[in-house]
């Protein structure tokens, strides 16, 4: 496959697996009382809404990445804490939902044997792969990736006034990791994992 047909591929799939993860935030925010979330026009399908640049073109070359991260105000919360941690959480688990059944597509497209559904099989593989990076990548507790916020919940409030003091420090250095490759073993290795134990469900179904 050239460059380009990947390419050309990957943008949607990034697309679409970055919309999933931020609407499933803003619906979470919502579920639990606060609607700064809708009110800012989060809860939209239109995947631009979305868009971080930097976390775009991270997501389309490295295969992770961020988008504009969801306001949430604490006030409307009746459990702060937990709430931002589940609040949080709704994105990755969003990925990995949006992996399992486009891993279902592209099983049943592929051998489906017809020119048009092996390439929408394709399509919806990538779209898999990438969404399943998402989801592995925004769980690293580390500011400002959800799993910092779903850490925050359990550490003292001092603790967590510290780290994110260093925020900026924090997102340089994993930048820098990223574009060294330092990263990319695990995540590869936590991936393979979660694309493993979904196939493994689905063989178990289909086969």
């Amino acid at each position: 496959m050239s460059f380009m047909t990947q390419l050309i591929i990957t943008i949607p799939a990034v697309l679409l697996a970055l919309m999933v993860h931020e609407v499933c935030h803003g619906l979470a925010a919502l579920a639990l009382g606060d609607s700064t979330a809708k009110i800012d026009g989060r809860l939209s399908l239109d995947p631009f809404r979305h868009l971080d640049p930097l976390g775009f073109l991270c997501l389309l070359f490295f295969h992770v990445g961020w988008a504009k991260p969801v306001n949430v105000n604490l006030r409307n919360l009746k459990k702060p804490k937990r709430d931002m941690a589940l609040i949080a959480l709704a994105g990755p688990l969003s990925n990995f939902v949006l992996g399992f059944v486009m891993m279902l597509l592209s099983v049943l497209l592929t051998f489906s044997g017809t020119n048009i559904a092996q390439a929408l099989g394709t399509f919806c593989y990538y779209t898999c792969s990438i969404s399943i990076c998402l989801g592995v990548f925004n769980l690293i507790p580390v500011p400002p990736l959800d799993g910092s916020k779903i850490l925050f919940s359990f550490l003292p409030f001092q603790w967590t006034f510290k780290v994110q003091q260093y925020q900026q420090w924090i997102q340089f250095i994993l930048l820098l990791l990223l574009w060294l490759g330092f990263l990319d073993i695990p995540l590869a290795f936590l991936q393979g994992t979660v694309m493993q134990g979904m196939w493994n469900i689905i063989a178990g179904i289909l086969l």
